[in-house]
C-alpha cells in the first residue's frame, strides 16, 4: 500500500488572500491601506514642498500599490516554495506545518516566515524608493524615510496568522 502524505491538506490562510474570491477583498484591502499610508506619509514626512497631498497622492498611489502587492506575492511565493519543496531542501513536517498552519510552533517556521517578510519588504522599498518616488521625493532622507514607513506598515503581516484560528 502507498503511503500518503496529508500533511499539507489545509492551505494557510494568508495564501487564501491570492485566490478568487478573496483576491478582490485583498486588492481592496490593500489599496485602501496604502492609500491612508501614502497620505499619512505626505502629511508626517513633508516629502514634497511642491505638491498639495492630492496631487501627491494621485502619482504614487498606484504604483505604491501594485509595487506593495509584487513584494507580497514575492513572500508568499518563497514560503510556498518551502512548503512545496520541504523533501529536497530538507524541512520537517514540524517546519512545514509550522509555516502552514502555526507558525509560533516552530522556531524555524518563525524564522522562515520572518525571513519571507523582510524579503518583502526589501523589496516594497526597493520598487518604491527606485521607481515610485525616485522623481517624486528629491531629498534622498526623506525618500528613506517614506520608502521605510511603507514597508513597515504594509507588510505582509498576515503571513504571521495562525491558519488554527480559522479553522
Amino acid at each position: 500500500m502507498r503511503h500518503i502524505k496529508l500533511y499539507n491538506i489545509i492551505f494557510p490562510i494568508w495564501i487564501m488572500l491570492f485566490f478568487p474570491p478573496v483576491i478582490l477583498l485583498t486588492l481592496a484591502g490593500n489599496f485602501i491601506l496604502d492609500s491612508v499610508i501614502v497620505v499619512v506619509c505626505y502629511f508626517l514626512l513633508k516629502p514634497h514642498d511642491e505638491l498639495n497631498w492630492l496631487a501627491f497622492y494621485k502619482k504614487s498611489i498606484l504604483k505604491v500599490w501594485v509595487f506593495g502587492l509584487m513584494a507580497d506575492i514575492i513572500g508568499a511565493v518563497i514560503l510556498i516554495l518551502c512548503i512545496g519543496l520541504q523533501d529536497l531542501i530538507g524541512l520537517s513536517n514540524e517546519v512545514i506545518q509550522g509555516i502552514s498552519y502555526d507558525p509560533f510552533s516552530s522556531l524555524l517556521a518563525i524564522i522562515l516566515i520572518i525571513a519571507s517578510m523582510l524579503i518583502s519588504a526589501f523589496f516594497i522599498i526597493l520598487f518604491n524608493y527606485n521607481y515610485t518616488f525616485h522623481n517624486l521625493i528629491k531629498d534622498e532622507l526623506t525618500r528613506w524615510k517614506v520608502v521605510a514607513f511603507i514597508a513597515l506598515i504594509t507588510l505582509p503581516w498576515t503571513f504571521l496568522l495562525p491558519t488554527k484560528w480559522f479553522f
